[in-house]
């Protein structure tokens, strides 16, 4: 089914959640082992992460180089396949434009479509390490609004080859990421809020915010996407905070605000352990009030992780 249909025929917040692949030569058990102390919340879909794939120069003895892939997390599409197959739960994989041609996509999305999945989440990925600035690939995406496009017209049976007639139409539901407090390299929120308009324009039909801490930037979010024409489900993301050290590194990695009243409880932490109940405490808090407001579904960033998602879950649904 469909992320929209989820929604729409809903009667109530539903919950889903992220997980990342394993480290290349580890096992899909490790998928499974953070998946199953969260089906006692009947999850209506599953995200899959995808990373792109990087390289490094190794010199041979002649001087030359081999160029060598350090992709560490493979096995985005076969994992949302098997997801479907043992849980019967729809499984929803990122695309990415960082590291992916404009054919790898096509071909990455011929067999999603082919395994049925229906719902895919477009983004446009991380920079490389070291990468200042976003580069793609040379045949790729510059931004997330290229690659709505190319799944739009895949749904309308459009593909690169311009001399291919009469192609089949694929029928994904599309995602897109949003930003309550703004996009990085966005220079204001009115920018971002415009260029995510267009997203939608293009074909997104449902929205998955950046993680947040305080629920006012969410709700004051939703009111300004309303004044820009933006009118599709927004999804609030949710990620408790676990240690004293993410405190620090969260608002860097991901452009967020932490509130005052958070971060002084968390500097009266003596370890990670007391961090931890905390940022449940809190997450459990924030939940409730974003279910109170009618939120279509509580979506939780895991990072391979489960148990501090199934103590909120236990407490809200």
């Amino acid at each position: 089914m469909k992320i929209i249909d989820h929604i729409s025929s809903a009667k109530k917040t539903l919950f889903s959640f992220e997980i990342l692949p394993p480290l290349k030569g580890k096992s899909i058990t490790d998928i499974y082992s953070a998946i199953d102390p969260l089906l006692a919340f009947n999850p209506s879909f599953i995200d899959v992460t995808y990373h792109r794939e990087d390289y490094i120069l190794r010199e041979r003895k002649d001087g030359s180089f081999d160029k060598i892939a350090t992709k560490k997390r493979p096995g985005t599409v076969a994992i949302c396949a098997a997801i479907i197959n043992k849980y019967k739960i729809d499984a929803v994989p990122h695309i990415i434009c960082g590291g992916f041609s404009k054919d790898d996509t096509e071909n990455a999305l011929i067999d999603l479509n082919f395994l049925g999945i229906d719902s895919v989440l477009a983004l446009r990925g991380d920079n490389k390490k070291g990468e200042r600035n976003f580069e793609p690939e040379p045949s790729g995406h510059n931004s997330s609004l290229e690659l709505i496009h190319q799944i739009s017209n895949m749904n309308n049976g459009i593909y690169l080859d311009e001399e291919l007639k009469n192609g089949t139409d694929t029928n994904f539901c599309i995602g897109a990421a949003c930003y309550p407090e703004k996009h990085a390299d966005a220079p204001n929120q009115s920018t971002d809020l415009k260029f995510l308009k267009r997203k939608v324009d293009v074909g997104a039909e449902f929205l998955v915010t950046q993680m947040f801490f305080d629920n006012e930037s969410y709700f004051n979010y939703l009111e300004r996407c309303k004044l820009f024409g933006i009118n599709v489900p927004i999804i609030p993301g949710i990620k408790p905070i676990t240690t004293k050290q993410q405190m620090l590194q969260l608002p860097k990695i991901f452009n967020i605000n932490l509130p005052e009243n958070l971060t002084e409880e968390i500097e009266r932490c003596k370890t990670d352990e007391e961090v931890e109940k905390v940022g449940i405490a809190w997450s459990i808090e924030q939940c409730k009030e974003l279910i109170k407001h009618g939120v279509p579904v509580l979506h939780f960033y895991t990072m391979g992780k489960s148990k501090t998602t199934a103590e909120i879950a236990k407490a809200i649904f």
